[in-house]
């Protein structure tokens, strides 16, 4: 049995195309891809998920590999799985910036640590935050719900030259500013709890100038920060879910499909 290079480069283009999507977005999926997830288990997971799709996906178009379309078809499917996996790092990176907010509000900014998902120094609250954020993130099977889209975008979005659309590229962009009001809404509580404290400490310098309130006031900012964030504990699994339908169904949009009962999970 012989095959023609012809035949070969049709094989090679039906896995290629397809994991140019699946690879792009576990590469920067929120956990999977982060630095403490190695290269090449990413790549041979990426592997593993495309060939086990490939018989049920539609057929691809016939352009051939090494051709100026075929690298066209190849940018679309990349910026198609790294659109959908922006959604879940912008997930992740509203609690991390309600952290750093809430950390600067109660003094607690001088603790940092070094964050493990990009490289760089992070206060501690943030940390924390985060850690809670993927526990979740990976009990409600968010990262199988992730790739499920992406298998059914290859229904909605074939593989081909045309891929996202104007639209769905702004929805992207807008999803920024819902990350920031997500953060603000979660350490909304603190600030005022914290503008309270410190209108309270105006009105003792105002009320006894003798007192030396800047020696007390940072501890005293100290230990409310940490008893507010014990008090607003409570309501992360609450933020934490509305943000999460936010991001299935701007994932949705994207992709042109239909955000059923099944997409959440």
């Amino acid at each position: 049995m012989t095959f023609s290079s012809q035949l070969i480069l049709e094989w090679l283009a039906a896995v290629l195309w397809p994991l140019a999507r699946v690879s792009s977005l576990l590469m920067v999926m929120a956990v999977f891809g982060s630095k403490l997830a190695p290269m090449n288990v990413r790549m041979g997971l990426s592997l593993a998920i495309t060939f086990l799709i490939v018989p049920l996906l539609p057929p691809m178009p016939a352009v051939e590999l090494f051709s100026l379309g075929s690298f066209l078809i190849l940018g679309q499917q990349i910026l198609i799985g790294a659109a959908l996996g922006l959604m879940t790092q912008f997930l992740m990176e509203s609690f991390v910036l309600a952290g750093q907010v809430i950390s600067m509000q109660t003094s607690l900014g001088f603790a940092s640590l070094v964050d493990p998902m990009n490289g760089q120094s992070a206060p501690v609250v943030g940390q924390f935050y985060l850690m809670l954020a993927t526990l979740v993130f990976l009990a409600l099977d968010g990262h199988l719900i992730m790739l499920r889209m992406v298998i059914l975008s290859f229904d909605t979005l074939p593989v081909g030259t045309v891929g996202l659309s104007v639209a769905s590229l702004r929805t992207l962009a807008g999803f920024i500013g819902v990350m920031f009001q997500a953060a603000l809404v979660m350490s909304l509580s603190a600030i005022v709890a914290l503008l309270l404290i410190n209108f309270a400490f105006g009105v003792m310098t105002r009320a006894a100038p003798q007192l030396n309130i800047f020696s007390i006031g940072f501890a005293v900012s100290m230990m409310s920060g940490l008893f507010i964030l014990w008090l607003t504990i409570g309501g992360f699994l609450g933020h934490f879910d509305a943000l999460w339908e936010r991001v299935q169904e701007t994932s949705c949009q994207l992709i042109d499909t239909q955000c059923l009962g099944g997409a959440h999970g």
